[in-house]
Parts: C-alpha cells; sequence; structure tokens
C-alpha cells in the first residue's frame, strides 16, 4: 500500500511540476467558452479550436511521457526517441492555436469582446502547452550533454516548430501527412527554402514567429527556474 501511494504522490508531482494541472484548467475553460458560444448562438463555427486543443495535448503528452522514460529508466531508448519523435512532430499543433485569431471578425449574435476572450484563451493554452513540453525536454537533453546543448535544442526545436505553423497554417497541411503523402509535403516544404527571395512572406512569417516564440519562451523558462528556486 506504501508503495502505491509514492508512486501516485511521485506521479502528482511529476504532472505538478510540469505545469498539468493549471494547462488542465486552462483548456477546460477554453473548451467552456467554446460550449457557452455553441449555446448562446446557436452556431458550430469554431469548433475547430476543440480538435485544436486536443492536437496541442498531443506534444505535451509525448514530451512528458519521453521526460518520464528517461528519468526512470535510461535503458528504454527506442521508446524514448519514438516519443521524443511523435513530440516533435506534432509540437507545431501548440502554437498554431496564435493563428486562429485570424478567424475573428464581427458576427451578429455574438459581441466580439467575447470572441476575442475565447480565441485568446485557446491561444494562449496551446503555447503553453508547448512551452510545458519545451521545458520538459530541454532538461533530459541538458541531463545527456549539458545547459548549452540544452538551450541549442531548444532555439533548433523552436525554429523548426515555428516552420511547422507555417506549413499548417499557409501551405495547408498537416502532422500525419508526414505518412500519408510524405513526398508531396517534402517539396512544398522545401520550396521557400530553396527559393527564399520568391518566397519573402514565407521567410518573414517564419522569422516573426520563432522570434515571439523564442522570446517568450525564454520568459516562460525564466519564470519556471524561479518557481523552483522558491519552492526549495
Amino acid at each position: 500500500m506504501q508503495a502505491i501511494v509514492r508512486k501516485t504522490l511521485a506521479f502528482h508531482h511529476f504532472l505538478a511540476a510540469n505545469l498539468f494541472y493549471p494547462l488542465a484548467l486552462a483548456s477546460a475553460l477554453s473548451v467552456g467558452f467554446l460550449v457557452a458560444r455553441i449555446w448562446w448562438s446557436g452556431s458550430y463555427l469554431f469548433t475547430f479550436l476543440a480538435w485544436n486543443l486536443f492536437l496541442a495535448w498531443l506534444p505535451y503528452l509525448f514530451g512528458l511521457g519521453a521526460s518520464a522514460l528517461f528519468h526512470r529508466d535510461r535503458r528504454n531508448w527506442l521508446l524514448i526517441l519514438l516519443f521524443s519523435g511523435l513530440w516533435l512532430l506534432f509540437l507545431p499543433n501548440a502554437p498554431y492555436l496564435l493563428t486562429d485569431l485570424l478567424h475573428l471578425q464581427k458576427h451578429p449574435r455574438v459581441p466580439l469582446w467575447y470572441d476575442v476572450g475565447m480565441l485568446s484563451s485557446a491561444a494562449i493554452t496551446g503555447v503553453f502547452l508547448g512551452f510545458a513540453s519545451l521545458r520538459a525536454m530541454q532538461e533530459v537533453i541538458a541531463k545527456i550533454a549539458g545547459h548549452i546543448a540544452g538551450w541549442l535544442f531548444a532555439c533548433g526545436v523552436i525554429a523548426l516548430s515555428s516552420f511547422g505553423v507555417y506549413v499548417g497554417r499557409e501551405l495547408r497541411w498537416n502532422s500525419w501527412d508526414v505518412f500519408t503523402n510524405p513526398l508531396r509535403l517534402l517539396r512544398d516544404v522545401l520550396t521557400p527554402i530553396r527559393h527564399p527571395i520568391q518566397n519573402r512572406e514565407a521567410v518573414g512569417f517564419w522569422l516573426m514567429f520563432a522570434a515571439i516564440l523564442f522570446v517568450f519562451y525564454l520568459t516562460f523558462n525564466t519564470l519556471h527556474l524561479g518557481r523552483r528556486d522558491v519552492s526549495r
């Protein structure tokens, strides 16, 4: 019985350290806003938010899975690599929620301020889901290769994820298209890389999102470290 209690407490502390409970609350709040809007307006216009939030949770869960496996038994490296690969593949779905603000417009049955709040709530939740999982994976890399390597890893992932947001929003590809239609996806992805001058808008989108995510991740990481120092 004591062993079960210890494992339960350890699991609880792991979830708490990785912000599971506030992120679950934030997600519930966003879904609550969506349900209230549907009830209020009778319109299912923004139901895609629920699906996008679900997709944003996938990299968080994969990242925590990889981190938990690493800390429990590093010999499970094949499973750790699998979870890490799925985390990286689905990670752009988290900051992608920021781009859902493009759907903001006036509707006759719902005040604009309500949609601003609902979309912003979902966007912030998605960003924090991505940041929490990135922080967990950065700690894994730091323990393997050192603090500097951890930050180089985080910067590289932010750059890749920002480009992934562009691929999803502007090129309309999904994460699972890596498996279902890899050749066409690769062709579309390589085009702005091979011809950056002719694709200035794509490059601008990528750089802008990378800058936003890096600065806010740096802030998130600083707050995370400060919280840990206070709790000691």
